[in-house]
Order: structure tokens, then C-alpha cells, then sequence
């Protein structure tokens, strides 16, 4: 007697309401479901976070801010050949956050200056996240005189000092956004690297990297599809906090008359500020907005880093 055929769909696995679920039928499909339910179960975790939605509130509204900024104020008003307002003049409804001694609203180079803070925390912190991810994986992964060598690039890193090589960069090569960026993101990437390598000598010598060495797997293979993804999370969660000191780096380099002086940032509206006299004066309208702006965006990111970092690390969410 011959068999009846099996029917295609009874091998298929049965979800919620005898649906039948769908499975991937190539191995990268099936990677890309892991990480897509592994994103949506970190999501659903983190809302439950008070201080991390608190946090991305925060940052969203800035960011809105600074991407609308053409909408809500003219970039004209940054011109002081282009405004006929009164100097100094206290918040008023004309000028909700008063103007500074050249008639400028407080409010307009507040707006616009966000876009110059946030792009150097950004860029700044994409150099640092990607030279600390690719010194940390390497120094953890290889051994011997490589690990010894890295290490010791990255220790002197750490005890480089931040403001004298800020100093010396700015009079060799002149005050720029880009040098701005570069000096940020070549001198914060030492403490990712130091905790990426920490994370990839525990990784290395778990049973499935060892596996896939002994079935022959490249150290490029190693690295990339085993490392990599592992140390992901943590640099992620890193990386929030790493924005946090960049914008920060930027307002003092800024603070210190070492930005761009073409662009407005927040920082070289308190270098302005104090150069004026606002303190001295009571001028309190020309130092609150930005001061207050660098707080708040410095809070969300270190908010939302902590709770990525309770999500991320096992020990913290057992507490």
C-alpha cells in the first residue's frame, strides 16, 4: 500500500489561533527575525522605564526643535546688520527670552544654536563610538604583543589631557567645526574600547565561538559574527552617554572661545554672554536659555542611558 502524502502545511509550526507561523527558509532571514524580536522586547521593556521615557521625551522635543528651527525662527535674526531690536531688553512678548547687547533674540540663537550642539555631539561621538568598537573587539579577541600595543595606545588616550590639546589644535589648525569634531571624537573613545574589550574576552571563550574556530571559522568571522553583535548592545547603551560628554566637551571648548566663530552653538552663546558682562549686569535672560538647553539635553541622554543600561546588563535588571 502506498502512503497517503503528507500535506505541506502539517510540518509548518502552529502559532496563536491555529494560524500557521511563519518561518524563514534562509538562515539570515532567521537572524533578522532574532534581532527584530529582541529589538521589540528591549522596546517593550524600556516603556516601562519612568526615567528612560522621560528622558526620550525630552530629546525628541529638542530635536524637533532644532530640525524645525527654520520654521520657528528666521535665520536672518543671527545677522546683527539684519535686526533693529533694543539691546539687552528684558523677556518681553515681542522677545520671549529678551535679546543680547546686539539686539539679537535670545530665543532665535537659542533655536539655531541647537542645531550646531547636537551635530557636534553626534559626529563627535560616531568617531568615538567606531574607533573604541574596533580597538576593543580587536585588543579583546587577538593576544600578545597586538593586545599589549592597543592597550597602551588607549591608556595613553586616558591620560591625555582634554583642554591644553584643545589649545594647541585650535592655533595650529584654527578654530572649525570639523577640528571640533575630530579633537572630541580622537580623545573620547579610550573608556568604549576599554569596556568593548572587557565585554569580548568574556565572549571569546564562550562554547559557540570555540565551535565555530574548531569547524574552521576565519578570525575576520569570529569577530564580526560572534563578537560584534554580542558587544553591541553595550556599545549602544555607551553610546548615549558618550553624546552627553561630547555636547558638554563642545560647550566648553566653545565657552572658552576655541568653536567656530561663524556658527552659533549654546556654548558660544555663554562665551558671549560672560564676555558682555551679563553676569555682572543681571543680565539673566542671556545665560538662562542656553544654560538651561546644555542641562536638559545633558539629563535626557544620561536618563536614557541609564535605563538602557538596566535593560542591557543582566545584574542591573534583576535588581
Amino acid at each position: 500500500m502506498k502512503r497517503p502524502p503528507l500535506e505541506s502545511h502539517a510540518e509548518q509550526p502552529v502559532g496563536m489561533g491555529g494560524l500557521p507561523l511563519e518561518v524563514p527558509d534562509n538562515p539570515r532571514k532567521i537572524a533578522w527575525v532574532r534581532r527584530r524580536r529582541a529589538m521589540n522586547r528591549t522596546w517593550r521593556i524600556y516603556r516601562q522605564s519612568k526615567m528612560g521615557m522621560t528622558g526620550l521625551v525630552i530629546l525628541i522635543l529638542i530635536v524637533a526643535m532644532s530640525v524645525g528651527a527654520p520654521l520657528i525662527s528666521s535665520s536672518e535674526g543671527l545677522d546683527p546688520s539684519n535686526v533693529s531690536g533694543p539691546v539687552l531688553a528684558p523677556p518681553s512678548l515681542e522677545y520671549p527670552m529678551g535679546t543680547d547687547d546686539l539686539g539679537r533674540s535670545v530665543a532665535t540663537l537659542t533655536v539655531w544654536g541647537s542645531r550646531i550642539s547636537l551635530l557636534v555631539g553626534f559626529m563627535a561621538t560616531i568617531i568615538s563610538m567606531l574607533l573604541g568598537t574596533v580597538v576593543g573587539v580587536a585588543a579583546g579577541f587577538y593576544e600578545g604583543w597586538s593586545e599589549r600595543f592597543l592597550m597602551r595606545i588607549t591608556d595613553w588616550n586616558l591620560a591625555l589631557p582634554f583642554i591644553p590639546l584643545a589649545i594647541v589644535l585650535a592655533s595650529l589648525f584654527g578654530r572649525s567645526l570639523i577640528i571640533i569634531v575630530l579633537l572630541i571624537g580622537l580623545t573620547s573613545w579610550a573608556g568604549t574600547a576599554r569596556v568593548v574589550r572587557s565585554q569580548a574576552l568574556s565572549i571569546k571563550t564562550r562554547t559557540y565561538v570555540e565551535r565555530a574556530r574548531a569547524l574552521g571559522a576565519s578570525n575576520w568571522h569570529l569577530m564580526t559574527r560572534h563578537l560584534l553583535p554580542n558587544v553591541f548592545p553595550l556599545v549602544f547603551a555607551n553610546t548615549i552617554l558618550v553624546v552627553a560628554v561630547a555636547i558638554l566637551s563642545e560647550t566648553t571648548l566653545s565657552f572658552l572661545g576655541l568653536g567656530d566663530p561663524l556658527r552659533v552653538s549654546w556654548g558660544g552663546i555663554l562665551e558671549e554672554a560672560f564676555a558682555g558682562g551679563a553676569a555682572s549686569a543681571g543680565n539673566w535672560w542671556w545665560l538662562l536659555p542656553p544654560g538651561a538647553f546644555i542641562t536638559l539635553v545633558v539629563l535626557a541622554f544620561t536618563m536614557c542611558g541609564y535605563a538602557l543600561d538596566e535593560i542591557l546588563n543582566p545584574r542591573l535588571r534583576q535588581r
